[in-house]
This record gives C-alpha cells, sequence and structure tokens, in this order.
C-alpha cells in the first residue's frame, strides 16, 4: 500500500464495548460523485495494533468504486475485497443498499477491525479468513476491489506478520500484485468487474497484459501523483539502484485498474 499518512484514530475499549451492541443497518446517503483523485478519506476507519490504516490510494480506489455502485443504482451486487485491512472499501461498498460485503484478509487483527467498524458504522459486511480468494473460491461476485501490498522490497520474502505486510510486494512490488490477477478473475460472475489501485512504478502495462491473458477488458481508469510517504522514502535509493524510478525521484503515481469479465 502507498504510505501517505492519513488521520486513523486508534480502538478504544468504548469503541469495543460499543461494537458489541445489536444494531441494525443504517444506510448513509448517497453523496454527489466525487472527484477521483483519493485526496478525501470516504469514512472514519478504525484499526488495531499492526492494521495498516487507509492511505490515499484506499481512497483513489474508493472514489472509483463508488463511481461504479453509482453507475447501477438499485442493481444487486455482490461485493468481494480482497486485501481487506481495516475494511475501508467493504464499508464503502456496503453504504449502498443493493450491495452485498464480503471482507476477506489473513489477518485476524484486520477482520476484527472490519468488523469492528462495520458494527459502528451499522453497515452489512461479512468477514473471511484466508488467502485473498481461497475461502471464496466457491463464490461468484459481481465486483471485486483489491488494494494489494506493492512497495518493492530487498527480496521476495514476504513478511507473514505485522504492519509491513500491509505494504511489501516483494522485490519488483508484484508479487501479491500478480495473484490477484491471476486469481481473481475465477470468483468473477459474467459481466464482473475487478478494480484494483497499485503503483505506476510496479509496472502498469504487466497488470493490464496479465488480466487481458485471464480473458478480461482491461483498462487504467485514473491516475494521480503525490509525494513519496515514509516508506518509499527510506527505499528510494533502493528504488533507484534497480531503475524503477529516477535519480531524485520523490513522487509516484498511483492507478486503478478497472478489468471487465465478458
Amino acid at each position: 500500500m502507498s504510505v501517505d499518512r492519513l488521520p486513523s484514530p486508534a480502538l478504544t475499549s468504548a469503541d469495543v464495548a460499543a461494537a458489541a451492541l445489536p444494531t441494525r443497518p443504517v444506510l448513509a446517503p448517497v453523496p454527489p460523485r466525487p472527484v477521483l483523485d483519493g485526496s478525501r478519506p470516504h469514512l472514519p476507519v478504525l484499526r488495531g495494533p499492526g492494521v495498516y490504516p487507509p492511505q490515499r490510494d484506499t481512497w483513489l480506489l474508493a472514489d472509483v468504486l463508488r463511481e461504479e455502485l453509482l453507475d447501477a443504482p438499485g442493481t444487486p451486487c455482490r461485493v468481494l475485497e480482497v486485501c481487506a485491512g481495516a475494511g475501508a472499501l467493504s464499508l464503502v461498498a456496503a453504504g449502498f443498499d443493493n450491495t452485498d460485503v464480503t471482507a476477506v484478509d489473513c489477518s485476524r487483527k484486520a477482520l476484527f477491525s472490519v468488523a469492528l467498524n462495520a458494527r459502528r458504522l451499522r453497515r452489512r459486511v461479512r468477514v473471511r479468513r484466508g488467502d485473498l480468494t481461497a475461502p471464496v473460491a466457491t463464490q461468484r461476485f459481481d465486483l471485486v476491489v483489491a488494494n494489494p501490498p506493492y512497495v518493492p522490497g530487498a527480496g521476495d520474502d514476504l513478511p507473514t506478520r505485522g504492519v509491513m505486510r500491509a505494504f511489501d510486494g516483494g522485490r519488483d512490488g508484484r508479487l501479491v500484485v500478480d495473484r490477484v490477477c491471476d486469481e481473481a478473475p475465477a470468483v468473477l460472475a459474467p459481466g464482473g468487474c475487478l478494480l484494483m489501485v497499485h503503483s505506476a512504478i510496479n509496472g502498469v502495462d504487466e497488470t493490464l497484459r496479465r488480466l487481458e491473458a485471464q480473458g478480461l477488458r482491461a483498462d487504467v481508469v485514473t491516475r494521480c501523483t503525490h509525494p513519496f510517504g515514509p516508506v518509499f522514502t527510506a527505499r528510494a535509493e533502493l528504488l533507484e539502484q534497480r531503475g524503477l524510478i529516477e535519480q531524485g525521484q520523490r513522487t509516484e503515481e498511483l492507478v486503478v485498474i478497472r478489468a471487465r469479465r465478458p
């Protein structure tokens, strides 16, 4: 994930107690169509220790997600979020009254945060623990959204715990991105759509190629450029050495890719 620091309040005992109370779903009014630049958080998202907070890439993808849902008002839509983290995208989708939303992550702490946020905001989100699409392999979805780890690292041994696994994507940042490209199409219903965000540093053309090889029609929906956050800044020299960025470059371009099954 990208690493701009956006405010993300910590959980308190009062939050946990409130989450235990039974609630009825309360749907937020549909807002005006947003500008697709990821500059505006869509809603407050709490997170537990070790769960990565929503960043600008999250909200950029949320902008596009809302556009997709606004384009088909009232049409039933089964939504899957993989690499859910604190569940920001699931929560955005669950704010529409025509959606059935499932969030998947390999982290128990992340899924606790998703469930807590859903209760706080009175939105229905089903949580499943597992590796990408494995927990829902027999199901089909109209919309799959993914903000996978994509920051290039020292090697291809991915962290297995802690906040680092939320953004470390292997040597070229594509280890999880490529798996999403290869595995998400299998759970898409006919006419279904995958929305994924990552950095242009990872190679946009390669993502489009892999998705098209799976029989999807893929394109770039939106882009935005913003300054490096702390982790990209810390790895800038490594990225320069590998030729992934220009000497002195301290910005990255985020891209949202849409891939639709015919």
